[in-house]
């Protein structure tokens, strides 16, 4: 796989890799870079019952609708895959999962909210970076498939 940098490059966007702390859990990076925790993404690798692998990229102060994710992609149901494993699907340390350009996944899914942000910030392929990108680039690149997969705090 091409290395995250390389790649962002090659797809002439306008980024920033910001390093911090070492740290595996958004909550972590937002106190380690002052950057607000709803604007640090999750990337989740989740399973269907093929262990077929999809990320759900969601703000970092939600949770995951697992059902709605599955829904998006057709399957029957999909599961949060376990924390030691989700490197062999997404090809990046848990924690520094960026929201794009993973290794084995079948798509990526990113919850509507995360259009309300102008750049959003994810993991930057080391648990020493952080990724910033606009989001209209994330969501392009994803292949545009947005949904409602995360239950915002306040619910």
């Amino acid at each position: 796989m091409i290395p995250l940098e390389t790649w962002l490059k090659q797809q002439n966007l306008e980024f920033e890799l910001i390093e911090k702390a070492n740290t595996v859990h958004t909550a972590d990076a937002a106190e380690a870079t002052g950057i607000p925790l709803e604007r640090i993404t999750k990337s989740l690798v989740c399973l269907d019952s093929d262990k077929k692998a999809y990320v759900a990229v969601i703000p970092g102060t939600h949770k995951l609708r697992p059902k709605e994710v599955a829904r998006a992609f057709g399957v029957k149901k999909v599961r949060m895959c376990p924390f030691d494993d989700a490197h062999h699907y997404s090809g990046y340390a848990p924690g520094a999962t960026p929201p794009l350009h993973h290794a084995k996944v079948e798509g990526v899914i990113m919850d509507q909210s995360l259009q309300a942000w102008d750049w959003v910030y994810g993991g930057g392929g080391t648990n020493e970076l952080l990724l910033k990108l606009r989001s209209e680039d994330l969501i392009r690149l994803n292949g545009d498939r947005l949904g409602d997969i995360a239950i915002p705090p306040e619910e």
